[in-house]
């Protein structure tokens, strides 16, 4: 079975999200509108997605604190 990207898990919808809904809006001192919690979810797989690129650019095959 073949590596899906972040870009390609994060087309597959809210119901495998990577964030916590519940700890996301412990953390936040204000309420927090339901479509936030799926767009966090986007920005946080595009930036693991950037830092993968950048680890394999770099010939690594672990993801380094660097790389976001």
């Amino acid at each position: 079975m073949a590596k899906q990207s972040a870009a390609k898990k994060a087309r597959k919808g809210s119901d495998n999200m990577i964030i916590s809904k519940s700890r996301t809006k412990a953390c936040a001192s204000i309420n927090v509108a339901g479509d936030f919690y799926s767009a966090l979810d986007a920005k946080v797989r595009e930036m693991i997605g950037r830092a993968e690129k950048r680890a394999s650019d770099n010939g690594r095959k672990t993801l380094r604190p660097y790389d976001l």
